[in-house]
């Protein structure tokens, strides 16, 4: 599956963004698909996952009760709402995919095979 991520943009603090990760080639069922972030001179962080079998949904910590994870029923399009931005949410977010994680690892990079391009959040102070 190829994803294209879009969405990012410059926003100020307590602004929000919508983030799509949409999918070609085929559709998200049977996928976990989830965001990761990375800020310059830092390790790629994960961010939320969302399981499509039965549209579980995890966050990171960092993100919880600001940011919501999404699909639309097309099965095609995962979405990333981001809201009361802050200046350390600066990062390039990345989408990623795959069709065998396990909850416990839902939040390692390495377990996921598709990758999209990233699209780049800037919040200003």
């Amino acid at each position: 599956v190829q994803l294209q991520a879009s969405g990012g943009g410059l926003v100020q603090t307590g602004g929000s963004l919508r983030l799509s990760c949409a999918a070609s080639g085929r559709t998200f069922s049977r996928y976990t698909v989830a965001w990761f972030r990375q800020a310059p001179g830092k390790e790629r962080e994960f961010v939320a996952a969302i399981k499509w079998s039965n549209s579980a949904t995890y966050y990171a910590d960092s993100v919880k009760g600001r940011f919501t994870i999404s699909r639309d029923n097309a099965k095609t399009t995962v979405f990333l709402q981001m809201n009361t931005l802050k200046p350390e949410d600066t990062a390039v977010y990345l989408c990623a995919a795959d069709s065998g994680i396990i909850v416990t690892s839902l939040a390692l990079a390495q377990q996921y095979d598709y990758w999209g391009q990233g699209t780049l959040v800037t919040v200003s102070s």
